[in-house]
């Protein structure tokens, strides 16, 4: 779910040399080819657009070229949100998939002080985004996950170094 901690452990597992790809920036970058200011309305109203156009994979198939041009035999995905998604992934190769869990609670914290441009300001706007992601099947991806971790009381290295020990175990 939004604000657990995925990105976290993407920027983290950048600097031990990952490639990481992120599903949201696409969907910032297709906002930008259309002139939309990178508002929570505008990426939440686009991301749904681009599913209900494209089908439900079609974030996925926004990071098709980037996944393309990499040179890596791993490439991080920050920000799968449902098993269609996980379907467009699977035609580059082996897919695994880490779920990150947090409270509501922390979710929310981490949002408000990490401060993109579409991250709510509100508890409404939280539980709003929050259930667009369900309606896009985030749970379902979550439920099928091959790994999870809590991120409850972790610090920002633990959990880093938790995302490295279980990708690492999966590449060897």
């Amino acid at each position: 779910m939004p604000g657990a901690g995925k990105s976290t452990i993407a920027e983290g597992l950048e600097l031990k040399g990952y490639d990481i790809v992120n599903m949201g920036n696409a969907v910032r970058a297709e906002a930008k080819k259309r002139n939309l200011e990178s508002t929570r309305e505008n990426l939440g109203k686009l991301m749904l657009e681009l599913r209900e156009q494209n089908g439900p994979g079609a974030i996925a198939e926004l990071i098709k070229p980037e996944i393309e041009s990499s040179s890596s035999n791993v490439i991080l995905v920050d920000g799968v949100r449902s098993n269609d998604e996980i379907q467009v992934l699977k035609k580059f190769g082996n897919v695994k998939l880490l779920a990150i869990h947090a409270s509501t609670g922390i979710r929310f914290d981490f949002l408000q002080k990490r401060g993109r441009s579409d991250d709510p300001k509100t508890q409404e706007h939280f539980e709003e985004r929050d259930n667009r992601e369900l309606g896009v099947g985030i749970s379902n991806a979550i439920a099928l996950s091959d790994y999870a971790i809590s991120n409850i009381g972790l610090t920002k290295d633990e959990l880093i170094e938790s995302g490295f020990k279980i990708i690492q175990s999966w590449i060897e």
